[in-house]
């Protein structure tokens, strides 16, 4: 490959990566009834605003649940893997790159919690998350995750093993869905 292909392909894989996933935390944070007025809530708003309200009078909402922002994950998901494979010059099929999208898109989310959880023990290290509004983000976004480990796992003395746990399990989801190639 050129170095020409190998900008290209980073430049796709980079800005498509940071849209999809602003668009999952949107989602995830939508469906977790985060607080809409939060800083970080109104920064994905607007961000993902442009794209999201013109789909979302084509594709309304099932319960909850934004059917609207996913398919637009999913959506350019497929064009970013469309725009990849054809800077790399490799034949794949249709079925086979909406497939990938969809696993693309799991792994997307594993990552994000992954990466809240995170952040979230670092914070609690630091003990600067009393009003630090990226604090009640990650408490409304993990929380969904962390409530039913939280019914098998104990809280021994002062420590709480729920996201030890959480992120444990998370990984292991990672390690199944790679050893099945996707």
């Amino acid at each position: 490959m050129t170095a020409l292909q190998n900008v290209g392909i980073f430049l796709v894989g980079t800005l498509f990566s940071l849209y999809i996933g602003a668009v999952v935390i949107r989602f995830l944070l939508a469906w977790s009834r985060a607080n809409f007025y939060n800083p970080l809530s109104q920064f994905l708003v607007k961000i993902t605003n442009p794209l999201l309200v013109p789909l979302r009078r084509m594709i309304p909402p099932a319960g909850k649940v934004d059917t609207a922002a996913i398919v637009l994950a999913l959506g350019l998901t497929v064009i970013q893997v469309l725009l990849l494979v054809g800077l790399m010059g490799k034949p794949v099929s249709l079925i086979g790159i909406v497939l990938y999208a969809v696993f693309e898109l799991l792994r997307t989310v594993i990552h994000i919690y992954i990466f809240a959880l995170i952040v979230q023990a670092v914070m609690s290290w630091v003990g600067n998350s009393y009003g630090n509004p990226l604090a009640d983000v990650l408490n409304s976004l993990t929380e969904p995750l962390l409530r039913p480990i939280r019914r098998v796992v104990p809280v021994i003395g002062m420590v709480d093993l729920a996201p030890m746990a959480a992120l444990l399990l998370l990984y292991i989801v990672l390690i199944v869905l790679q050893s099945y190639g996707l």
